[in-house]
């Protein structure tokens, strides 16, 4: 029984994953490293990286502070609301990107956006540029960071923070010194899954960028435009990029973290 569900799994990671992925390896390298060379040539796709950088990091930024604040909010206080709010962090992993998008136009669209046009007259441009793109993957990344912390700060408890406070530490001497180190690799693999979900945004940057030529293209839109445009070599090295970038992201935690755990 345990030899076919073991049997079960690895062919269902395989199918799914594994040999997806590696078929997009093949097509990247099939006539060697030329076309991924004149891929890194193409200012269209230099331009699509830099810009899935910035978008990317910023968005990891925001997740990172307001994932930690909110993390320490629910497993340290209590408060009317709590289990709400608590659900509503889990919206962005069964909500469409492509609604999170439609509903970010909703809000700070130009013309009909609830607070769009009063942004667009005070000269701050939302929508069909890079602030609606970081807002859009800031969304659909925010729980990674959340679900990592919690439970790390609900097994280690408080116990030592109070001892602190007793002994006379203030709030952000607490943080620095007790409760952060307690954390910090449930942190750094948030941020790493963040970053990695960040990276591979598609439908809610696609919603609120417009998909502008040279100007509000990321990596994933510029995979869809090249390929749809039957230039694959370019389509399938962006791709291997992206997908590379992701894994080398996440093996390098998974091989920090053990280390951690057994010091």
């Amino acid at each position: 029984m345990r030899l076919s569900l073991r049997a079960v799994a690895i062919a269902y990671v395989f199918l799914l994953v594994a040999w997806p992925v590696s078929l997009v390896v093949q097509n990247t390298f099939e006539d060697g490293l030329g076309p991924m060379l004149e891929a890194l040539e193409d200012p269209l796709v230099i331009n699509s990286l830099r810009l899935t950088a910035i978008v990317a990091g910023s968005a990891v930024v925001i997740n990172l502070v307001f994932g930690v604040g909110m993390s320490l909010l629910l497993v340290r206080y209590e408060f009317p609301g709590k289990r709400a709010l608590s659900a509503l962090i889990d919206v962005p992993l069964s909500v469409s990107p492509v609604v999170v998008g439609l509903a970010l136009l909703l809000v700070y669209g130009g013309r009909n956006g609830w607070f769009g046009p009063t942004l667009e007259s005070a000269g701050i441009q939302m929508v069909y540029a890079v602030p609606a793109m970081v807002m859009a993957t800031a969304f659909v990344a925010l729980p990674l960071v959340i679900r990592e912390v919690v439970p790390v700060l609900q097994e280690i408890g408080d116990e030592q923070e109070q001892a602190a406070r007793s002994l006379g530490a203030n709030g952000r001497q607490t943080f620095w010194r007790i409760t952060l180190p307690s954390i910090k690799w449930a942190v750094v693999y948030g941020v790493v899954l963040s970053l990695a979900r960040s990276l591979g945004e598609y439908g809610a940057v696609k919603v609120v960028s417009g998909s502008i030529v040279g100007k509000t293209q990321t990596a994933t839109l510029v995979v869809e435009q090249k390929y749809q445009n039957f230039e694959q070599s370019t389509a399938y090295s962006v791709a291997f990029l992206l997908a590379f970038a992701a894994v080398v992201c996440i093996v390098v935690v998974s091989l920090l973290r053990p280390k951690e755990e057994l010091s």
